[in-house]
């Protein structure tokens, strides 16, 4: 069923998606309460942009139908227009792998689906969902010849390993929170977040070149634009977790409605001491 809704326009579900955002945003309290508080800590208080949030949430859940399960050549064309310059050639040309980076901004799984069918093979951390059904769509939909699923254990975290030793690249959604000793507590939009040291941890241990990439979502269901760009240099001083994070914001700042503020990217992981404890 859900191959057969794929084919319908993608406009069909952005137009589709905005409304079920903003039932969302008028049902939910807690989807309300969290987009407020992190907009405003990021400094956004104005009332248009959290509805144009709303809107863009219910795009993002709904455009997963024709990007996950629309046969991947097909998916891929979603993406309009590429801005990298010679960002990933240079990422490659090394031999030791490449890191992509992406917050939940635009549509981060049209860039996977993108580069696993015009460049070559990508390994995927993901979190499997926790209900049976869930996890079944996700593997469905995510998992392609090119594109291997790796779940956040040891079996997922060798697989990264690997697919690095090999000159593959590997993709990481960087503002997700991590459990209890897979991270420390660094300032994102000056709030302490706990942030996973993985991505660096990765690129320490291989080698590999770490590149930031978000699929930023055109207007009137037009598609995609993707960005694959170098990391910006460390300040001194800065440690390597609070630079990734540096970075998501500024990725995020460039077109703040499309990023996924409902998520909960304040929370205390079970077992992890909160930020004023540990430090």
């Amino acid at each position: 069923m859900l191959r057969i809704l794929a084919a319908l326009p993608l406009s069909f579900f952005h137009v589709l998606g905005a409304g079920l955002g903003w039932l969302v945003w008028t049902l939910s309290p807690r989807f309300r309460r969290l987009t407020q508080q992190n907009l405003a800590a990021a400094g956004y208080s104005d009332p248009a942009l959290l509805k144009r949030s709303a809107a863009q949430a219910g795009k993002g859940a709904l455009e997963l139908i024709p990007v996950w399960f629309r046969p991947q050549a097909e998916a891929a064309l979603l993406m309009r227009e590429v801005v990298a310059g010679d960002v990933i050639e240079r990422a490659r040309a090394g031999g030791k792998g490449v890191i992509f980076v992406t917050p939940h901004l635009g549509c981060f799984e049209i860039t996977a689906q993108w580069y696993t069918q015009q460049v070559g093979p990508m390994t995927v951390l993901f979190s499997p969902p926790k209900k049976g059904l869930m996890n079944a769509l996700v593997l469905s939909g995510r998992g392609k010849p090119q594109l291997q699923l790796a779940a956040p254990d040891m079996r997922g975290i060798r697989a990264l390993f690997r697919a690095l030793k090999r000159g593959e690249a590997v993709g990481i959604l960087p503002d997700q929170v991590p459990g209890k000793g897979e991270g420390e507590w660094v300032e994102f939009f000056g709030r302490p977040a706990y942030t996973m040291t993985l991505v660096q941890r990765l690129a320490d241990a291989t080698g590999a070149t770490i590149v930031l990439v978000y699929g930023e979502r055109l207007a009137a269901g037009a598609g995609y634009r993707g960005y694959f760009e170098a990391m910006p240099p460390r300040e001194p001083g800065e440690s390597a977790t609070r630079h990734l994070n540096r970075a998501l914001e500024a990725l995020i700042r460039r077109c703040p409605e499309q990023y996924l503020w409902s998520y909960n990217r304040y929370k205390v992981p079970a077992g992890v001491a909160p930020p004023e404890s540990a430090c």
